[in-house]
């Protein structure tokens, strides 16, 4: 399907994929565990641990200081400072004045860290299921499944310039990998590679499929998906595979096409 998704990677927490409701967040980033685990990996290892109790712990609590985070986790205040930095340079947590009621004591108020919605969307979050309720209410009213189909096709308008940009200026025998390519800038890894019979087409593939969860049940996102394709791509298409029926990669047949025949598809508005 066609939305990309972002995660929080790199020093601190890693993407929403790999993050999970867990006291510890599993060891993702730039150190991979070795057998042999090296002084240097175990280190970095329990940085990364460390820093997610960290995220956790103002998560769990809210807004927090320093000095309540450090009594809370059993760390130095130098610790959770430097952990604190880190995880500010990965965009995980932001600094804000601490909110004060009543009477105001003298001097600045205390710096307080807070999730940032990026470091928030790192944890647990429920928006497939609130994705899947809302298409099934939908779908249980008179005319429920045309107005989904509808949704479907509107949703695949909304996101169609970029990739008829990248279809039409690539040569015609380089539309399928231009597609490709536009696909994995936004988080579907998708390749093209030559059919079985490669004069007969090409296949495209995607390894991922951010709403392949919601698709299982409404298969009307895939199906819009499929008519955007034929119609940028100036060919029927046939779809072999998808993620969403349980396959391990959603893949779709594109017939070799003349030319002229895609030369027509030039200029052409979304559906």
């Amino acid at each position: 399907m066609t939305q990309g998704t972002t995660g929080v990677t790199g020093r601190g927490l890693p993407g929403p994929d790999e993050l999970r409701n867990n006291g510890v967040v599993k060891n993702v980033g730039e150190v991979r565990e070795t057998p042999t685990g090296s002084p240097q990996e175990e280190l970095a290892t329990g940085e990364r641990s460390t820093r997610n109790r960290v995220a956790r712990s103002i998560l769990d609590h809210g807004p927090s200081t320093v000095a309540e985070l450090a009594e809370r986790l059993g760390l130095t205040q130098a610790a959770v400072r430097r952990h604190l930095d880190a995880l500010a340079g990965d965009g995980v947590v932001e600094a804000r004045e601490q909110r004060v009621y009543g009477t105001r004591t003298r001097g600045r108020p205390a710096k307080v860290f807070a999730l940032t919605d990026c470091g928030r969307d790192a944890f647990d979050q429920s928006y497939d299921k609130l994705a899947a309720d809302a298409l099934r209410w939908i779908a249980d009213r008179e005319g429920g499944n045309e107005a989904i189909a509808a949704f479907a096709r509107a949703r695949i308008a909304a996101q169609a310039s970029a990739y008829r940009e990248a279809v039409e200026t690539a040569a015609p025998e380089q539309r399928t990998e231009a597609l490709a390519k536009a696909l994995s800038a936004d988080g579907y890894a998708a390749t093209a590679r030559s059919a079985p019979h490669p004069q007969k087409g090409e296949q495209l593939c995607q390894h991922h499929c951010p709403v392949a969860h919601v698709a299982e049940q409404f298969p009307q996102l895939c199906e819009a998906e499929t008519e955007f394709f034929a119609e940028l791509l100036g060919t029927h298409v046939q779809r072999l595979a998808t993620i969403a029926h349980g396959d391990g990669v959603c893949t779709t047949f594109i017939p070799k096409i003349s030319h002229n025949a895609s030369a027509s598809t030039a200029g052409r508005n979304p559906a």
